[in-house]
C-alpha cells in the first residue's frame, strides 16, 4: 500500500525547488534576454511559459508516481539523481532555445522599426557586420538603422526580401542608429493624430503615453514590426529615442 503523504510530500519539496530554479531562470530571460517591451513583442513570455510548464510539472510528477520509502537509499538516490539530471538536460535545452531566440536588434528600416532576432540572422553575412557593432549581443538588444541600398545591390535586396529576409536582418547593411536620426524624425508623426486615426484605442495610446514620460504633444511615432504582428513605437522628437512600444498596428 502506498504511502500517498509521503509521496505529495516528496512531490511538493520537488515542485518548490523546481519553482525556485525556474525563477531564477526567469530573471536571466526577462531581464537580460527579454526587458520589457520584447517579452511581448518578441514572445519571450510565451516561449518561456512552455518550458516552464514542462519543465515545473514533469519532474514532481514524476517524484510524485516513484517515491516509495520501502525503496533502498540507494534505489531512491538513483531515481532522484534521473529525473534531476533529466530536467536539468529539459531546462537547458528550452532556454538556449529562448536564447537562440532573443531579440538582438531593434532596427530603423528606412519608414519603421523592425526587431531582429538572433535567429533571424544569416550566419554567412556575420562577418561583415561593420566596426563597432557588436553584432549578436548578450545583454538585451540595441539600436540600429540600415543604410540604402547601392544601385547593384537593389535587387539582391529585392530577392532577398522576397526569400524572408528583411533588410533589417542583414549585418552587411547594419549601421548606427544615430546616422539615421533625420531619416527617423522625417518619417515620424506626432502621436496625437495616432488619437485621432484610433479613437476605440485611446485608452491604450494613453497607457504608452504614460510609459513614455512625455506629454503626447512631445513624443512622434513610428510602426514596429515584432515576431507575430505590428507594433507602435513611441520616439522622443529630440534625441529619436524609443521610449515604450505598444500592441497597435498603425497601418
Amino acid at each position: 500500500m502506498f504511502n500517498w503523504r509521503d509521496r505529495l510530500k516528496a512531490f511538493g519539496i520537488h515542485f518548490s525547488i523546481s519553482l525556485s530554479i525556474a525563477a531564477l531562470a526567469g530573471l536571466l530571460v526577462f531581464l537580460v534576454w527579454y526587458p520589457q517591451p520584447y517579452r511581448e513583442i518578441s514572445g519571450g513570455r510565451e516561449l518561456f511559459l512552455i518550458l516552464v510548464t514542462v519543465d515545473v510539472i514533469l519532474g514532481p510528477l514524476l517524484t510524485l508516481s516513484i517515491f516509495d520509502r520501502k525503496k533502498s537509499r540507494q534505489a531512491l538516490a538513483f531515481d532522484f539523481t534521473a529525473i534531476g539530471l533529466t530536467q536539468l538536460a529539459a531546462l537547458g535545452y528550452g532556454l538556449w532555445i529562448v536564447f537562440a531566440a532573443r531579440p538582438v536588434h531593434l532596427v530603423f528600416e528606412y519608414d519603421r522599426f523592425r526587431v531582429v532576432h538572433a535567429i533571424e540572422i544569416p550566419q554567412e553575412l556575420l562577418p561583415k557586420t561593420p566596426a563597432g557593432i557588436e553584432p549578436l549581443p548578450l545583454t538585451g538588444p540595441t539600436t540600429l538603422s540600415i543604410r540604402h541600398a547601392t544601385a547593384s545591390e537593389k535587387a539582391d535586396i529585392v530577392m532577398a526580401e522576397l526569400a524572408g529576409v528583411p533588410a533589417a536582418t542583414r549585418p552587411d547593411f547594419w549601421q548606427p542608429y544615430e546616422v539615421a536620426r533625420s531619416a527617423v524624425l522625417q518619417q515620424a508623426k506626432p502621436v496625437n493624430e495616432l488619437k485621432k486615426r484610433f479613437p476605440a484605442q485611446s485608452s491604450l495610446i494613453d497607457r504608452g503615453i504614460d510609459a513614455a514620460g512625455r506629454p503626447a504633444d512631445k513624443l512622434l511615432y513610428l510602426p514596429l514590426v515584432g515576431r507575430k504582428e505590428f507594433w507602435t513605437a513611441f520616439i522622443d522628437p529630440e534625441t529619436t529615442q524609443v521610449l515604450t512600444a505598444i500592441p497597435l498596428d498603425p497601418y
